[in-house]
């Protein structure tokens, strides 16, 4: 399936997963960024993605993401290539998703401008394993709109991720993730 055919699928289903009797309490992002770095004295290995889709219900808290592991992006060639096919497997693997809620959206008032901090929790599948996870987070409001970011830590070994040997040293053990989401209305 063709990258752009897939996305187009992922935000649908993404839609049709958090159902609520209200159309204004959805919000979405088709753009959404993240960010990986795998930081060690010997490389700094940076991945982006500006594709990845998010969709939130500000009144159940029910947020996701949905990210095409093949959107990501290298300063170098041979790095994707890498991380595509030794790594990540993104042919097996096409999508890592993490689906959950935040737990405190009682707090974040869409009607007063600020940044309010948020803790999430649930499901991060990437590498076809899923964990469980609780994150910190913020929500900044600005006339209406969310800006929703999350720093989380990523283990390649608890997603079954193998690094060979010869390159051990130069991936972290830890990859500091980082997402942001400009959250607007959606409007049927």
């Amino acid at each position: 399936m063709k990258p752009k055919l897939m996305l187009a699928t992922i935000f649908s289903l993404l839609f049709a997963t958090i159902s609520t009797t209200q159309a204004q309490s959805k919000y979405f992002d088709k753009n959404c960024d993240v960010t990986f770095l795998s930081s060690t004295p010997l490389e700094d290995i940076e991945g982006k993605n500006t594709s990845a889709v998010a969709v939130m219900d500000i009144a159940s808290g029910a947020i996701e993401v949905s990210v095409l592991v093949k959107a990501f992006s290298f300063e170098k060639a041979l790095l994707e290539e890498h991380f595509n096919e030794n790594y990540l497997e993104s042919e097996k693997f096409p999508k890592a998703t993490f689906k959950g809620k935040i737990k405190n959206i009682s707090e974040v008032k869409l009607t007063v401008d600020g940044t309010y901090p948020i803790t999430l929790a649930g499901t991060l599948t990437m590498h076809g394993v899923s964990r469980e996870i609780t994150n910190a987070g913020t929500i900044k409001v600005k006339d209406g709109i969310m800006l929703a970011n999350a720093d989380f830590i990523v283990k390649p070994e608890d997603y079954n991720i193998e690094i060979p040997g010869m390159v051990k040293d130069k991936i972290a053990k830890e990859i500091a993730v980082k997402v942001a989401a400009n959250l607007q209305p959606y409007i049927n």
